[in-house]
C-alpha cells in the first residue's frame, strides 16, 4: 500500500508522515531530503546551480539513500547539512530542474515497488503514484508554516529571523504552484487536512484514521 502525503512547506508533512509510517509498520520516503541532497552535492561541488544540463549531469552520478532515519550522500551522512536555510533557499534549482525531477521519481519509484510506503513531498499523489492507495493533502495556515519552520532553525543554531524565514517561504511556495513539471497540486481524490492549531500527536492521530479506513 502506497500512502502519499503532499502538501507546501511547513505544513508538517515530514514529521507527521515519519511517525504515521512507524505506527502503521510501513517504511518511511522523505522525498524532499533527495532534492536537497541534490542541492547539497552541488554546492559541495561549487557548481552553478543555475545550469541545468550540469545539475542533471551530477543527479545522474550521485547516489542517495534514506533509510527513514538518515539522510546518505555517496555513503555520507548529511542528515543535518541538507536541513540548513542556506540548501532551503536554493533547493528550487533542483525542484525545478525536469532532468533532476525525473531522476528522483525513479528514485522514488524503486524505492516504494512491492512495499507499504508512507511517502511526502509536493507531486507525490500527482505524478510519482498517481494509482496510490491513499492521498492526503497536509495543509495549514502560512504564518504558522513560517513560524514552525523558524523555530527549527534557530534550534539548531541558525541565525535567521522570522521575516526572513517567512519570505522565503512565499517565494517557494509560488514556485512550488507555478512550476512546469511536479507543481504543488491537490490531487483530485486526496483528502484535505489542516494542521492548524493541531498537536503532532492529533495530526498523526487523524491521518492514521484515514488510512486504516482505505485499507
Amino acid at each position: 500500500m502506497i500512502v502519499t502525503i503532499d502538501g507546501p512547506a511547513g505544513a508538517g508533512k515530514s514529521s507527521a508522515a515519519r511517525e504515521l509510517a512507524r505506527r502503521l509498520g510501513f517504511r518511511f520516503l522523505d522525498t524532499g531530503a533527495m532534492y536537497r541532497a541534490v542541492t547539497l552535492a552541488a554546492k559541495e561541488r561549487g557548481l552553478d546551480l543555475a545550469d541545468a544540463d550540469k545539475l542533471a549531469e551530477l543527479a545522474s552520478q550521485i547516489r542517495v539513500e534514506l533509510d527513514g532515519e538518515h539522510v546518505l550522500l555517496d555513503g555520507r551522512d548529511v542528515t543535518k547539512e541538507i536541513r540548513t536555510f542556506e540548501i532551503t533557499r536554493a533547493i528550487q534549482y533542483a525542484a525545478d530542474n525536469p532532468a533532476v525531477r525525473g531522476q528522483l521519481v525513479a528514485w522514488q519509484r524503486e524505492a516504494a515497488a512491492g512495499q507499504n510506503f508512507v511517502t511526502e513531498g509536493r507531486d507525490q499523489g500527482t505524478v510519482v503514484f498517481p494509482d496510490a492507495e491513499c492521498k492526503i493533502f497536509l495543509t495549514a495556515d502560512e504564518r504558522e508554516r513560517a513560524e514552525r519552520r523558524y523555530r527549527d532553525l534557530v534550534a539548531r543554531g541558525e541565525q535567521v529571523t522570522f521575516d526572513e524565514v517567512l519570505d522565503a517561504q512565499h517565494q517557494r511556495d509560488e514556485r512550488d504552484c507555478t512550476r512546469a513539471v511536479g507543481a504543488l497540486v491537490k490531487a483530485d481524490d486526496a483528502i484535505e487536512v489542516s494542521t492548524s492549531g493541531l498537536a503532532p500527536a492529533e495530526v498523526v492521530a487523524r491521518l492514521e484514521a484515514i488510512v486504516r479506513s482505505k485499507q
